[in-house]
């Protein structure tokens, strides 16, 4: 197995609160009572508090060392300064933070208030990701978005005024309304801007959201008849991948399937998930990687890691601490992750390195679908390092789906936590 030595930890802190609802999310957030804040941020700090104990007691291994947080949602600008300030401490309480860690906040364009700005910055933040979607105003007030162009613009400003120059903006191929000359429209202002990173996301309409139930019901609520099809936005991501690429103001290399940025820009955080480097999820639905801190005692090899998940329930949260969904993933599962997880980066799979990690026997019937991958355009290799082609990105499911369940898989552990 790989020696990954004393790797820091990442930190992720789920804030569920949201001022409207987007009509395409299905994530744990919601509009709940501002008086709900600081009660959640109670418990996030007495979760915090009770890892190190936890760890010790499931026999993993959590680094205190940490070398990126993000704080995700939901909204989590929307939290009162103080609550910021008290959070803030308490991460740097329970770990030791590296001096230049990545220290990311998503805010929503237009709710970032003075008072907001001047704690994140004050806190360490160093890099914000704006919930933009849209630059096109039409488009952002159909998806359930409360800002305009105009206010995007003066964030960024107001932004960069506050000594946040890294900055993330995500973008969303597919919302109602879109057009092709909408979507070149939109991409021209995001390289204006010369911001370093931008996320851009093919709506993928999941039946749990707003929209996804009124596309199934056939309704026309939510602007749901006027979504582009898939083809269109197949196409739409197409000529993204194109334009931020184009050399001149605002050029933004695509580094993952989702991801473009400029050299020194890449998002550290996101980059941990795919590479499986430890990482903590504290709040509301939030998911962890850690390490086995020891070899099994129960006669089964060593180099087993435990994903968990918390409860997405929010009054269950509120109430106390819950269990976790918690399961040891097998060396045999690894190895399919680090293929599903690896090929969404563009410098894609080194085989060489997986071959050290989990041995020739098991690489070896993923090379016999590596194979198959490449006769049908959706892989290229060159005998060391395995990428997505372009067509391979826009059916990228279906090329992870090939690497599940490969020959001499075995059983998980799965325990209650």
């Amino acid at each position: 197995m790989a020696d990954f030595g004393d790797d820091a930890l990442g930190v992720y802190i789920s804030i569920p609160f949201c001022r409207s609802k987007c009509t395409y999310c299905n994530f744990a957030s919601g509009v709940y009572p501002a008086s709900e804040h600081a009660h959640y941020v109670d418990r996030l700090m007495e979760d915090m508090a009770a890892t190190g104990e936890w760890a010790e007691r499931m026999g993993v291994a959590l680094p205190r060392r940490v070398d990126t947080i993000y704080l995700g949602g939901g909204t989590p600008s929307l939290l009162a300064p103080e609550l910021l300030e008290r959070l803030f401490g308490a991460v740097r309480t329970q770990f030791a933070v590296e001096p230049d860690a990545e220290i990311t906040v998503e805010c929503a364009p237009g709710q970032i208030a003075d008072e907001t700005l001047k704690a994140l910055a004050a806190a360490g933040v160093n890099r914000v990701s704006l919930g933009v979607q849209s630059f096109i105003d039409r488009e952002a007030q159909s998806s359930g978005r409360l800002h305009s162009r105009a206010v995007v613009l003066d964030d960024l400003r107001r932004l960069r005024a506050a000594g946040i120059s890294n900055i993330n903006v995500d973008l969303i191929a597919g919302l109602a309304g879109q057009t092709f000359a909408s979507w070149e429209e939109a991409l021209a202002v995001l390289k204006e801007t010369g911001v370093p990173h931008a996320s851009v996301y093919m709506l993928e309409v999941d039946e749990d959201s707003r929209l996804g139930r009124e596309m199934l019901a056939g309704g026309a609520r939510y602007h749901a008849e006027l979504v582009p099809t898939d083809d269109a936005i197949a196409a739409m991501y197409t000529t993204a991948i194109e334009r931020l690429g184009q050399p001149g103001r605002g050029r933004l290399e695509q580094y993952e399937i989702s991801n473009f940025g400029r050299r020194g820009y890449h998002a550290r955080h996101n980059l941990r998930y795919w590479q499986r480097r430890p990482y903590l999820g504290l709040g509301l639905d939030a998911s962890s990687m850690l390490r086995e801190a020891l070899p099994a005692a129960d006669g089964k090899e060593p180099g087993y890691v435990l994903r968990f998940n918390t409860t997405d329930d929010l009054g269950a949260f509120l109430a106390g601490p819950q269990p976790v969904e918690t399961a040891w993933l097998s060396p045999v599962s690894q190895h399919e992750e680090a293929w599903f997880l690896g090929l969404r980066m563009n410098a894609g799979v080194k085989v060489a390195a997986l071959r050290r990690e989990f041995g020739q026997k098991m690489v070896e019937p993923a090379m016999a679908v590596v194979g198959r991958m490449v006769e049908r355009g959706l892989l290229s290799t060159d005998g060391k390092t395995v990428r997505l082609t372009e067509q391979g990105r826009l059916l990228s499911n279906d090329v992870f789906q090939e690497f599940l369940g490969l020959p001499a898989a075995e059983p998980e552990r799965s325990v209650g936590g």
